[in-house]
Order: C-alpha cells, then sequence, then structure tokens
C-alpha cells in the first residue's frame, strides 16, 4: 500500500488542473489510509477479540476502521469519473457506510446467529449500492466520450467482481459461521482483494492522463507552430 501511494504520487507530479487533481488526491489517500490500518493490525494495535458461541474469535476492527474510509473514497473516484450528480453521490456513500457499519456490527457481535442476521443486513446494502452503479451511476456515465465511458466500465467492474468476494471470504472464514478457511488464509484472502481494489484501481484510473483530463473537462495545450524560416 505504501509503495503505492509513492507511486500516485509521483504519477500526480505536473498535474496543475484543480480537477484532475481530485482524482490523485483521492486514490492517494486510499493507500495511504490502508497502509497505516495494516500497519496497526501488524503492530497488533488494531486487533481484538470477541467470544461467539463459546468461541475467541480474532477480529482486525482496522480493517473495518480501513473500509470504512476508502471504500467511499473509491466511489468518489468512479462518481467524479462519470460527472455523478450530488444527489447519486450522496446515495452511494451512505449506502457504502451503513454497509461497512453493518459488517463491524456483525463482526463484533457475540451471538452467533445475529452475527449472520447483520451480515445479511451488510450484504443486502452492498447489493443494493452495486445495483446503483450498473443503474443509475452507468447511466450518467453515458454521457461522456467513449474513452471515459470505457475507463469507467473498467472500474466499475473492478469494484464490482472484488466486493462481491468480501461477504463470501467473510462467511467462509473464522468471522462467519463455515470457519473453512483458518485465519491465515482469511487475512490474505483480504490482503489480495485489498490490494487490488486499491493499489490495482488506482493504476487503472490514473494511468491514461489524457482520459482524465477528457473526464475533467481540460483542453489539453496544443503544440506552439513552428516559427517559419526564410529560405
Amino acid at each position: 500500500m505504501t509503495i503505492g501511494t509513492l507511486y500516485f504520487v509521483g504519477r500526480g507530479r505536473g498535474v496543475t488542473d484543480k480537477k484532475m487533481q481530485e482524482f490523485y488526491i483521492i486514490t492517494i489517500f486510499i493507500t495511504a489510509i490502508a497502509a497505516a490500518m495494516y500497519f496497526l493490525m501488524y503492530t497488533g494495535f488494531g486487533v481484538t477479540t470477541v467470544t461467539a458461541g463459546g468461541e475467541e474469535l480474532t477480529i482486525y476492527w482496522a480493517r473495518y476502521a480501513d473500509w470504512l474510509f476508502t471504500t467511499p473514497l473509491l466511489l468518489l473516484d468512479l462518481a467524479l469519473l462519470a460527472g455523478a450528480s450530488r444527489n447519486t453521490i450522496f446515495t452511494l456513500v451512505g449506502l457504502d457506510v451503513f454497509m461497512i457499519g453493518t459488517g463491524l456490527i456483525a463482526a463484533l457481535e457475540t451471538t452467533p446467529a445475529y452475527r449472520i442476521v447483520w451480515w445479511g443486513i451488510s450484504t443486502g446494502a452492498l447489493l443494493v449500492l452495486l445495483y446503483f452503479l450498473v443503474g443509475t451511476l452507468s447511466k450518467q456515465a453515458k454521457t461522456k466520450s467513449p474513452q471515459v465511458q470505457t475507463l469507467f466500465g473498467q472500474l466499475r467492474n473492478i469494484i464490482m467482481g472484488l466486493w462481491l468476494l468480501y461477504p463470501v471470504v467473510w462467511l467462509i472464514g473464522t468471522e462467519g459461521t463455515l470457519g473453512i478457511l483458518p485465519l491465515y488464509w482469511e487475512t490474505a484472502a483480504f490482503m489480495v482483494l485489498d490490494l487490488s481494489a486499491k493499489v490495482g484501481f488506482g493504476m487503472v484510473l490514473l494511468g491514461s492522463r489524457s482520459i482524465l483530463e477528457d473526464a475533467a473537462g481540460v483542453t489539453p495545450s496544443e503544440p506552439e507552430p513552428e516559427a517559419d524560416v526564410a529560405a
């Protein structure tokens, strides 16, 4: 995450347009926040234990703190690319915060049955959020150029594909009821998903400065005409 942050800082050097800078600033904060939260988990501060059904579970609460800040920023990047309305942005961020909040309740709940209920509520919010991505946000993105639409579609599909895996990993891991994945592999799975959803997302988004100029409505500077040389 730290390497990704430094890479995005480097990519943003020389960008002077304020609208274009928004993409770089948001993407830098996504990986910077994630790096800080992973350091919390590494040092043991971002970890707690919960006893559910007579079994002690290890809960990385810093992971949820990470998601609470970074997932709305990911959606904001996507919304700015699509030229979304303010109401659409508020709806997406509200659904996202509700999804992460109820997911944290599921992780901290001590009654196994209630854990699954809260997991279901959180997953339901995710499905509604993805419905807005496919519907309202995609419709608003159609007002953009074909190049911007293509980039938006790629990023939207990355978000949808990866985010659908999070509740699955939760359910089959130690935090869910199935317990198929041991803690080590559950943590590794979340780490791979996080790297893909944050660093991978950012590399695709910031990969083409010309497309971001198009999305931000920036007119590329034209080269100065060559001076006439007398024969």
